[in-house]
């Protein structure tokens, strides 16, 4: 199965965009997100809290709709899943 990783702003700085990567059969949300972000610690700190977790601000979508943060680590991806995360968003 193969799902794609889309990283906004300056995750994608840290991350890179528009990763395909191949994924087992009920593979969930929060463990994808960790192995691709595990690639740059720096990219990692960003998205993660030191016990693992996502951070609080971190925003998670799935085919373009939100999945909360508690809901992450039980949401599985399928094939063809486009997964975005994304930092705080500011504007004026």
């Amino acid at each position: 199965m193969t799902v794609k990783i889309r990283f906004f702003a300056r995750f994608r700085e840290l991350l890179g965009t528009d990763i395909m990567t191949e994924v087992a059969p009920g593979t969930m949300f929060t463990p994808l997100i960790t192995s691709i972000a595990r690639n740059n610690p720096a990219g990692y700190a960003a998205v993660f809290d030191e016990k693992g977790a996502f951070h609080e601000f971190v925003i998670l979508m799935k085919n373009g709709k939100r999945v909360e943060l508690s809901d992450a680590a039980k949401t599985p991806v399928i094939d063809g899943d486009e997964i975005a995360v994304f930092p705080p968003v500011a504007g004026g």
